[in-house]
């Protein structure tokens, strides 16, 4: 037998009542002298044991009374176990989902989220199950459906803390849906979600997606109703810039991302852990600013930048992080075979001026005729440009193909005065086809560019008129390894490119000058030869900065010095935790904010997603019409459910009544027995 309310129990200490009374106000006979008991009547003994009786029956009857009074209004019940057996009568699966985020590092946000989490767990019994799921962006962490409540409090409390990342709900929502379809065992189900409800969280909208019919939700608020915070959104800088450049400039938006307006911080720009620029940020009345930051660099190398905010209660949005590489002059060096005392017919004049030609070129060039030519020229160049020649000492061409194959560029564009079987003979390791006759066409015709592998890194970028015409170009067949990259309207090759070790060659099947063409005069001429020799000389733009989560392919230069050398690839993140790279899968996935150190003193700068720092938040009863299925029955809480089983189970029997009915019985009784008692 159990009672639905025991407290009602302690009436039972009323039952002394009757008892007291009886003792205080039981009499003590006076005693008085009488001369003489001839006069009195004798009281039978029967008569005075029969009126004990009676009193203490009307003592028993009394405190009885009051006793089923009490215990009818504790409303006892018939069950085989107890009242918390009862409660337990219908157990459930819950999911945990418990946000990990970058936001949950604001304030106390994670430490609530952890209570929370231990509250849920202490609100469930023996006879539940329950899993746990840690997530961000996606899910990280899992613990499947178990009913070892203590194992997944432990593993709570063993929790590191929140990450980096953006949070999304909806793929940790989709697999606690997921989980207690497949693995729940009890029919009552839930979800709970602790977060900070960050309203970025509901960005990617699955339309239509729902719980299952049946899946309780309950979402746990953490988060502040007030929040003051300015975060770094956008930052544009340089990533590969010439020394020649006077001044560099970079960009950075700030915006006030919390639920309370910050309108004033200071922003300050590092290079290489030095000062170079700080600006005071004020929004006034706006929700976000862009500052200007211009500055100076004196010597050429790869440099780390990192902007700060100052002023603010959230520092780990506060800074953006990235590398620039300040390159040297681009040393080209051109050897003219048909030099001219008139400028106008010089093989080099039109291609020099190009390079030339302009403020703060990024081009270093020596212009050298075949006679001149030293070792020590090629040696202090990083593309060779040969015009009009077809032949150069065997020494010289092969010290060329050295420099090629140790990753220098050499362009030939042969013309009018070329020899085909002397450019061949010399030329066979370097050039990327062979010549096989000049075609002149006549003044009336010419040829037009009408093709080209606008994929090609030389190419994609020139977005200009093709409307130069070639009345002369070169026939020629290219080498299997040649690639062609631009054609004439004919069909005929006009650009190809072949690689040789480390470097390239390219071979131009018509002249720089005005002998075949009026390229040289044409809009198209500079931005070609531009970007070709930018091509050849400068490496590959490398990003200047990832963000939290990007997969980054590590660079392929890199990977080949650790092969060669057996070592193991290994990069310190900004924290100094080493994380080791498997040279068959070379990819690097961005977990923490900072620069990440490679070998070869190559720098990864990472920065959270500009997402990841807004704290507007949403409510919980928007997600909870977002995602729960209208088929569900509204899930009533713990004390009401238990409520309604007790209530349903004690309907058929009401002991209670029965005890008031024995009690008015008993009363009756009381009544007869006093009426009748003599004193």
């Amino acid at each position: 037998m159990g009672f639905l309310s025991p407290l009602f129990l302690l009436g039972l200490l009323a039952a002394a009542i009757p008892v007291a009374i009886h003792l205080i106000k039981r009499e003590d006979p006076p005693k008085l002298l009488f001369g003489s008991l001839r006069f009195l009547k004798q009281t039978s003994k029967k008569l005075i044991l029969f009126q004990k009786v009676q009193q203490w029956l009307l003592l028993l009857l009394r405190s009885l009374l009051i006793c089923l009074v009490v215990l009818a209004f504790a409303r006892p019940l018939l069950y085989q176990g107890s009242l918390a057996q009862l409660v337990d009568a219908e157990p459930e699966s819950v999911v945990i989902l418990l946000d990990t985020s970058l936001s949950m590092q604001f304030g106390d946000r994670f430490e609530r989220a952890i209570e929370q989490a231990q509250d849920v767990l202490d609100g469930l019994s023996s006879g539940d199950e329950v899993a746990v799921v840690t997530f961000a962006a996606g899910t990280q962490d899992t613990r499947e459906l178990s009913s070892d409540l203590d194992s997944q409090r432990q593993f709570i409390e063993e929790l590191e803390g929140p990450g980096y990342e953006r949070v999304r709900f909806y793929p940790p929502l989709q697999l606690a849906d997921d989980m207690l379809a497949r693995q729940a065992i009890h029919d009552q189900r839930r979800v709970v979600l602790i977060s900070d409800f960050q309203a970025d969280g509901l960005s990617d909208d699955v339309q239509g997606w729902r719980l299952a019919p049946g899946v309780a939700f309950q979402g746990i608020d953490v988060g502040d109703e007030r929040s003051s915070n300015l975060t770094l959104t956008d930052v544009r800088a340089p990533m590969q810039v010439m020394e020649t450049t006077d001044n560099y400039e970079v960009l950075a938006r700030v915006r006030s991302t919390g639920s309370v307006f910050q309108p004033r911080a200071n922003l300050t720009l590092r290079m290489n852990g030095e000062v170079v620029g700080q600006e005071a940020v004020d929004l006034g009345d706006r929700s976000e600013a862009v500052i200007t930051f211009p500055f100076e660099l004196e010597d050429s190398g790869s440099y780390r930048g990192e902007l700060r905010l100052s002023d603010d209660d959230f520092d780990v949005d506060n800074r953006w992080y990235f590398t620039m590489n300040v390159l040297p002059p681009m040393r080209v060096l051109v050897i003219n075979g048909a030099p001219s005392s008139d400028w106008f017919d010089d093989e080099a004049h039109w291609f020099v001026l190009a390079l030339e030609g302009m403020e703060n070129s990024p081009f270093a060039v020596t212009t050298t005729t075949p006679s001149d030519l030293s070792a020590d020229m090629l040696a202090s160049s990083d593309a060779v440009v040969v015009l009009n020649l077809d032949t150069l000492p065997a020494a010289f061409v092969d010290d060329m193909s050295d420099f090629v194959r140790q990753g220098g560029a050499v362009w030939f564009a042969p013309g009018d005065r070329v020899r085909a079987d002397a450019f061949s003979r010399s030329f066979a390791e370097l050039s990327p086809a062979t010549l096989q006759a000049p075609n002149v066409l006549s003044e009336a015709e010419y040829q037009l560019i009408a093709d080209m592998d606008r994929r090609h890194p030389a190419l994609s970028g020139l977005n200009v008129d093709w409307t130069a015409r070639f009345q002369g170009f070169w026939q020629v067949t290219p080498s299997d390894e040649a690639e062609v990259l631009m054609r004439f309207d004919s069909g005929a090759p006009m650009v190809m490119e072949r690689s040789l070790g480390d470097g390239h060659t390219v071979l131009l099947t018509t002249s720089l000058d005005l002998g075949w063409s009026n390229f040289p005069l044409q809009g198209l001429y500079v931005p070609f030869v531009h970007e070709m020799l930018r091509y050849l000389i400068q490496p590959p733009q490398q990003q200047g900065a990832w963000q939290i989560g990007d997969r980054i392919v590590l660079d392929e230069s890199m990977l080949d010095a650790r092969r060669v050398s057996g070592e193991e690839l290994v990069l310190t993140q900004s924290d100094g935790q080493q994380v080791r790279i498997d040279s068959q899968s070379p990819y690097y996935t961005a977990s923490m904010p900072g620069f990440v150190e490679g070998p070869d003193n190559r720098t990864l700068a990472v920065n959270i997603e500009p997402a990841a720092a807004q704290l507007n938040r949403v409510a919980v009863a928007t997600v909870n019409d977002r995602i729960l299925n209208p088929e569900t029955t509204p899930r009533a809480s713990e004390q009401v459910r238990s409520a309604q089983l007790i209530a349903d189970l004690e309907q058929p029997q009401r002991l209670w009544w029965w005890i008031l009915l024995v009690a008015a019985l008993m009363l009756i009784l009381e009544a007869w027995i006093a009426n009748r008692t003599y004193r």
